[in-house]
């Protein structure tokens, strides 16, 4: 079974992918994915550079991902721009992964941006972790070091809750203890697998 699972930035979709993977699932992270296919060296990070320029990289060559991010939060067509160079790749990598995963197993594709890429209809089902915009801003800026506003810029570049919604099968609601909600995802975990 595929699952798409995705949720808003700080929403606590991490922490549920985690512990998919301890009840059994296997894990494809869309952020680890976009992170792995700019690497140095990699075609992904040359395009990036044609793209953007020679100064989104550090001083080692590697993809300064915070001067990236200040370009791309800030400008639609900047954003979309950068999309269309890493989504193509990572779906690339998501297939070669998923091709080698047990045939039985509950195979759950964790993507931040799903309800913005229009692929919720490939999955057999979908979780969507959800936590109030100020929380989010809260764990950004507790956990992360931004400022208000950039946390608040990087909200609202993401689908709305109403997006996120609007494709899940399944809606896990991150306001409560780490044990409520360990509980939660046990409860759709077990549907799921059912």
């Amino acid at each position: 079974m595929r699952v798409g699972l995705t949720g808003g930035i700080a929403s606590g979709k991490s922490t549920v992918s985690a512990i998919l993977s301890e009840l059994g699932a296997v894990i494809i992270d869309g952020d680890k994915l976009a992170r792995e296919v700019v690497e140095r060296g990699t075609p992904g990070l040359e395009q990036v550079v044609e793209a953007f320029g020679p100064e989104i990289l550090t001083a080692d060559g590697d993809m300064d991902r915070a001067k990236v991010g200040q370009i791309v939060f800030n400008d639609e067509a900047k954003r979309k721009l950068l999309e269309s160079i890493v989504h193509p790749l990572v779906f690339e990598r998501y297939a070669e992964l998923e091709a080698s995963a047990p045939a039985d197993g509950l195979v759950v594709h964790d993507i931040p941006l799903l309800a913005e890429s229009g692929r919720a209809d490939g999955f057999d089902a979908v979780i969507v972790v959800e936590t109030p915009a100020e929380v989010q801003v809260e764990r950004m800026l507790r956990d992360r070091g931004w400022t208000r506003a950039d946390a608040e810029s990087r909200i609202n570049a993401q689908a709305s809750p109403e997006q996120r919604r609007a494709i899940a099968t399944h809606l896990i609601v991150n306001t409560g203890t780490r044990e409520e909600l360990r509980a939660r995802v046990e409860e759709v975990y077990a549907e799921l697998v059912g």
